[in-house]
């Protein structure tokens, strides 16, 4: 399904300019409050900028809990915001609503921000999963141990790879070489939690958690923060980094949004939002010079390299092992894109996109240490899966 082309007015006015993180870490062992503080502090004195001129914030999860705005705005002592909200995960809802705030003059200096803490894929979301036990608190009073209540998370994300697999005729080791990826890119990350060298006999052997994916097809369950000042282009440019523009955004969802209402995958949140985010860009898909397709299940990646029309659908794992560089056991398209070069999900950490968001913006400011990419003037972000919650960003260093 094809749109037309879209208004963009915003297109390249909006820029990112500062960034803060608190450590990435399985077990942080401290409170989700002090991780978000550490981080917002830390992109404010980035952007060169002081409480005072923070008039916007955005972040806390109703998907996941988070931290409230209000807190945090109370927490850091902003004195005079006019705009705050709470997003959804993934990061893309977090830049879209901030991006809104500073064109439409609502803020002039937002402050985006996105924590996780104690997010695994554990016994308690496999209960929730199917309506069992302790996930009766999530799911409400009306479901009882005999009544499954959808297919989410791994669940539904393993059923779809089963689909994937039969219907294209592929194997597993196409999912591997995007988990291969992130490990092999992360060994250049010092933040990445998962550093160890990872072989395709290695994933093959890895625990299954939902036949076919095992435990290297999701995304790793960390504690963390990530912070970002998002204001006018015009601003950004008088900071003291280089400004990362917002060239485009998109999302996608379809009128069968979850994992056990789609129909096929020829037709997803993920399409849509493709669609979009190329209707409403300068840039064509040979056009960005580092790529970050979401990896918060394996199979995400390969569907989104189809969706994007990188390949054709079932022939992601022949593009990635086309444009495998053997000498650094990853993917560099055409020998100089490479593919989350942070590590990902997968590797460095699942943070619902904020850490490739980071990484991103940090290529374009041409700050990214050993990982950097040569001249990196634009990106390709795919936060989100393909049901529910897609999202397209693209940026461009000005």
């Amino acid at each position: 399904m094809n749109i037309l082309p879209q208004r963009n007015p915003m297109k390249d006015r909006v820029a990112v300019t500062g960034l803060g993180r608190s450590p990435y870490a399985r077990d942080r062992n401290t409170t989700e409050l002090t991780m978000v503080l550490e981080a917002a502090t830390r992109a404010i004195a980035d952007a060169g900028l002081t409480a005072d001129q923070i008039d916007g914030v955005v972040g806390g999860g109703l998907h996941t809990g988070g931290i409230d705005p209000a807190i945090v705005a109370s927490a850091l002592g902003l004195p005079s915001v006019t705009f705050w909200t709470t997003a959804r995960p993934p990061i893309g809802n977090h830049l879209t609503s901030a991006v809104n705030a500073v064109w439409s003059g609502t803020a002039d200096a937002v402050l985006v921000y996105h924590s996780v803490y104690r997010l695994g894929r554990g016994a308690f979301r496999e209960r929730a999963a199917v309506g069992l036990a302790d996930g009766r608190a999530m799911l409400g009073d009306g479901h009882t141990e005999s009544e499954p209540y959808g297919m989410f998370g791994p669940t539904g994300y393993a059923a779809w790879a089963e689909r994937y697999l039969a219907t294209y005729d592929r194997k597993r080791q196409d999912f591997g070489l995007v988990a291969l990826n992130g490990r092999a890119n992360a060994a250049d990350n010092p933040d990445a939690v998962m550093r160890d060298p990872l072989t395709m006999d290695g994933y093959l052997a890895g625990r299954m958690i939902r036949e076919p994916l095992c435990v290297y097809d999701m995304d790793v369950p960390i504690d963390g923060a990530d912070a970002f000042v998002v204001t006018t282009a015009e601003r950004a440019a008088d900071g003291p980094n280089r400004p990362v523009t917002i060239h485009a955004l998109s999302m996608g969802l379809t009128a069968h949004p979850e994992e056990h209402l789609t129909v096929s995958l020829d037709h997803t949140g993920q399409s849509i939002s493709a669609n979009a985010l190329l209707a409403r860009s300068d840039l064509g898909i040979n056009d960005f010079d580092v790529l970050f397709p979401y990896d918060g299940f394996s199979l995400i990646t390969l569907h989104c390299l189809e969706t994007y029309g990188f390949c054709k659908p079932g022939e992601a794992g022949d593009f990635l092992r086309e444009h495998w560089d053997d000498s650094r056991g990853r993917v560099l398209i055409d020998g100089k894109v490479p593919i989350n070069p942070h590590g990902g999900s997968l590797s460095e950490g699942g943070t619902q996109g904020a850490g490739h968001l980071r990484e991103a913006v940090l290529q374009l400011r041409g700050e990214s240490g050993k990982r950097q990419v040569p001249h990196a003037a634009s990106a390709l972000l795919t936060p989100g899966g393909l049901f529910f919650n897609a999202q397209g960003i693209a940026l461009r260093a000005s």
